[in-house]
């Protein structure tokens, strides 16, 4: 690993996917790296891939965000990248309890850990948060209400962040991903692996990795220099809907 020579930083999700990708770059970029997420049997395997410190972190749960914000003495940035999706309902069908879930993941626990952190990074020289958002934050798809009404949330939150939070040495940026091949589906379809497979059937997606790629790319910009936004996708997608397969 790289020395530590650029501060501390905060990644959610750190279990799998693009958290634990991002921990790893960021490591390798010379971040100290702690690591936030529920499963700790995974957490620590990325710990022990990055250098990291993990932490247990339920970000739907007031009570974990605030016990592990009192472990963070020195915060330089905040990765919000806890999110998932459930179910891909339409309308009408619709559980409302899937919808709690994302909301509760993917927006209240985004703001529940900013908060918590925000003191943190408000006290150093000058902090950055990352949201990792989606391409669902811009548009929608048959089934996608739940999720995509908490990744536009995630993108209004984003940009009132870059307002409430002017004149500060704060830097915002949004992640906005496509397809990436991450547990992502799998969850969503409630551990079923053939409906994950078909999601990623006959195309190259993007990994965690070329997401995390992105994120570090941002945060190493000069620190004058602040990325708003970044939206990548693989190139066979143009939209949510429209993919081409082998």
């Amino acid at each position: 690993m790289a020395n530590t020579t650029r501060g501390t930083a905060v990644i959610t999700g750190a279990s799998s996917g693009i958290g634990a990708a991002t921990a790893v770059r960021l490591a390798n970029e010379g971040f100290d790296v702690v690591l936030g997420a529920r499963r700790m049997d995974k957490l620590r395997e990325v710990a022990e891939a990055s250098g990291g410190r993990p932490l247990p972190l339920d970000v739907t749960d007031g009570g974990s965000v605030a016990a592990f914000a009192q472990e963070i003495t020195e915060l330089d940035l905040l990765v919000n990248n806890a999110g998932l999706a459930s179910g891909l309902q339409p309308v009408g069908e619709l559980e409302e309890d899937r919808v709690r879930l994302m909301m509760e993941t993917n927006v209240l626990g985004l703001l529940r850990t900013t908060q918590a952190l925000l003191p943190k990074l408000e006290a150093g020289d000058g902090g950055h948060i990352v949201n990792v958002g989606s391409i669902a934050g811009f548009e929608t798809y048959p089934g996608g209400a739940g999720y995509t009404a908490s990744k536009h949330a995630v993108r209004a939150i984003s940009q009132t962040m870059r307002i409430d939070l002017l004149g500060r040495p704060i830097r915002i940026t949004e992640v906005s991903p496509g397809m990436v091949e991450t547990e992502f589906s799998m969850v969503r379809f409630d551990g079923d692996l053939d409906k994950a497979a078909k999601v990623y059937e006959g195309l190259k997606p993007l990994t965690g990795d070329d997401v995390a790629d992105c994120i570090v790319w941002a945060v190493t910009r000069p620190r004058h220099v602040d990325v708003d936004e970044i939206v990548v996708r693989p190139v066979a997608q143009a939209t949510a809907t429209m993919v081409t397969r082998e």
